[in-house]
């Protein structure tokens, strides 16, 4: 699979059809793959809560726009704020295991490349700050 425009265009139209204002194309070879590899496209407006990811970190690269990843403490206080943009001097983050964080679109069209340890398991309820 390359990452070309047209791949990215495709991923981003789709992410404005959604009522979500995103789309992801999972990259797993199977629902049996003991990774998660995706290419994930967030339109300005699309709402992502407070969660964490206990048993993984979360790697995450911008191949195009530019977002920010909040990170909070256990009391849902913001503790940092950092901007990450396709081609900038800051183009990718990891988030610990652990960390409370949210990620905001800032431009039309980002799309990201986002990696975490392990199958994939959908959050709990105990994951997502309320």
């Amino acid at each position: 699979m390359v990452f070309d425009k047209e791949l990215l265009d495709s991923i981003t139209a789709r992410a404005e059809e959604s009522p979500r204002l995103r789309m992801n194309l999972d990259m797993r070879n199977s629902t049996e793959d003991y990774s998660q590899r995706m290419l994930n496209a967030l339109e300005p407006g699309t709402v992502l809560p407070i969660h964490r990811h206990c048993k993984s970190s979360e790697t995450v690269v911008v191949l195009r726009g530019a977002m920010e990843q909040h990170l909070y403490d256990e009391n849902g206080n913001e503790t940092e704020c950092v901007r990450v943009a396709a081609g900038s001097d800051t183009a990718g983050m990891s988030v610990p295991a652990g960390q409370w964080h949210r990620a905001v679109a800032l431009e039309h069209g980002t799309v990201i490349f986002e990696a975490k340890d392990g199958k994939y398991e959908p959050l709990s309820e105990n994951d997502i700050l309320k």
